[in-house]
């Protein structure tokens, strides 16, 4: 299935409703928390450009992800990948996560980005990127992030171990350890 992967602005603003329930319904599946968001929320991110969409050809709504900055840009966090079922296992989720990437990398070239995942394919797919498994303490310390995680039933967890462990894999990218490409002449 092919479908356009866009950088998200106000003419997507009529997808918001339906992003939140795929959020909701997919992580309902997986047994997994994401953390609740608003179609207000949603349509924040599309406004400001923090946000791809991916669009059948027939403007069916694919899949989505978002750009959230912490402590003051220093980091950014990859989040709300989301693909709809008729769209899983087709390769998309790794085409929006490549997209939502280079969107993160364009606005913010200085920031570490971040995702935090249980999902194997996710952890793949930041790997290839050049993310690294990371300790927790490693991320942003800003509060308003860790307190995503409260809904997520391994809180407590994270918690007693004072956000720094959790069944959550940690994966970061930091730009400041890659390598400059060297011209070809």
């Amino acid at each position: 299935m092919k479908a356009d992967i866009l950088v998200a602005d106000q003419s997507h603003f009529k997808y918001a409703e339906k992003i939140v329930e795929l959020m909701g319904s997919s992580a309902q599946e997986r047994g997994t928390v994401l953390a609740i968001r608003t179609p207000e929320y949603i349509k924040d991110k599309m406004e400001f450009h923090k946000a791809v969409i991916a669009l059948d050809e027939d403007g069916t709504l694919a899949g989505f992800s978002y750009i959230e900055t912490w402590s003051h840009t220093k980091f950014v966090a990859n989040s709300g990948l989301i693909v709809a079922p008729k769209y899983r296992r087709s390769g998309l989720a790794r085409q929006i996560k490549q997209r939502i990437f280079a969107l993160s990398r364009e606005m913010y070239p200085y920031a570490k980005i971040f995702s935090i995942t249980t999902g194997l394919a996710v952890m793949k797919i930041n790997t290839e990127l050049g993310f690294k498994p990371v300790p927790f303490s490693l991320l942003t310390d800003d509060k308003e992030f860790w307190e995503g995680c409260y809904g997520c039933p391994n809180y407590d967890i994270l918690q007693r171990n004072d956000h720094k462990i959790c069944l959550c894999t940690a994966l970061l990218f930091d730009p400041a350890e890659q390598k400059p490409k060297e011209n070809n002449k």
